[in-house]
């Protein structure tokens, strides 16, 4: 009786001492948890307080600047109180079109080659490491690049320099978010379509560019939003003009460099001119997501 009271009560004690170290270990981790989350919370509340006085402001400021000369007129001369941006949005919409037109299709073959065909080879080696430069260079340096070899060669500013500089900063986002995309696709979708005797032309277009489409255009959209308010390279490229013009071998006005201008300027029509073009690039970005988003979410 006695020895089996003994053999029995270790046994108990060692199990006690288990459940309490589990208990302990536990609580533990449900307190590292629980802090983890908090900090999280706090670190997105802190973004989110950010985005929302950044959107908020754009608004409030943005709106009190527009009216419907701001769509009809051109940019104004100094002490001039009439005046719009009419001019500004014709250039920008003019240059980001052209560039995503440019760019695009160049990064979207590019990213399919490094995806696809380049993964080993040293061609693919050397087109992603000048890819990573282009894509961490500062968009001064681009503009300048672009200022050396036509603008000061043909000894004018021109709309379609400002066009080359923004294609430049399209070129390596698309085609890092291509590849990325396209290395995620599995490659038992490559094998069975091979194994079915399908071409890889056809693999590529039908299978693989089709199932990464959203993460493409994704890709395209974000090259968008960044030259949608690109400064420094239209600076030394397209530089501005107070007209209205067309002529892509002309000086074209253009949102971002008449928001520079004017948003330093101590007329206060023109600062209100500056925060009206800070709401309708915002807008516009976000328009443009928006229907994109509707768009694949249709496809699917």
């Amino acid at each position: 009786m006695n020895t089996s009271s003994m053999n029995t009560s270790p046994s108990a004690a060692a199990t006690s001492a288990l459940h309490a170290s589990r208990a302990a270990m536990h609580r533990r981790r449900k307190w590292v948890n629980n802090v983890a989350l908090l900090l999280s919370l706090a670190a997105m509340a802190f973004g989110l307080v950010w985005l929302v006085w950044i959107l908020f402001e754009t608004i409030r400021l943005g709106l009190g600047g527009l009216s419907l000369m701001t769509f009809t007129e051109m940019t104004p001369p100094p002490q001039e109180e009439i005046g719009g941006l009419a001019n500004a949005i014709m250039g920008s919409l003019m240059m980001v079109t052209l560039a995503t037109l440019i760019g695009t299709p160049v990064g979207v073959m590019a990213g399919v080659y490094l995806a696809e065909y380049g993964r080993s080879g040293w061609l693919g080696s050397v087109t992603r490491f000048i890819n990573d430069i282009l894509l961490s260079a500062p968009s001064i340096v681009i503009g300048l690049f672009i200022y050396a070899v036509w603008v000061d060669r043909f000894k004018s500013f021109s709309g379609f320099a400002g066009v080359l500089a923004l294609a430049l900063i399209v070129i390596p986002v698309v085609i890092r978010t291509t590849e990325n995309m396209l290395s995620l696709i599995p490659n038992a979708m490559r094998e069975a379509a091979y194994a079915l005797g399908t071409p890889k032309w056809k693999v590529i277009l039908s299978i693989t560019l089709k199932s990464a489409r959203a993460g493409v255009i994704t890709g395209v959209l974000l090259a968008i939003a960044r030259i949608s308010g690109e400064t420094a390279p239209l600076l030394f490229t397209a530089l501005s003009n107070q007209f209205w013009t067309t002529n892509l071998n002309e000086p074209m006005a253009s949102l971002p460099v008449t928001i520079f201008k004017f948003a330093m300027s101590p007329y206060e029509n023109w600062q209100k001119l500056a925060w009206a073009g800070v709401f309708l690039i915002t807008i516009g970005v976000l328009a443009l997501n928006i229907i994109a988003r509707t768009f694949l979410r249709n496809k699917h």
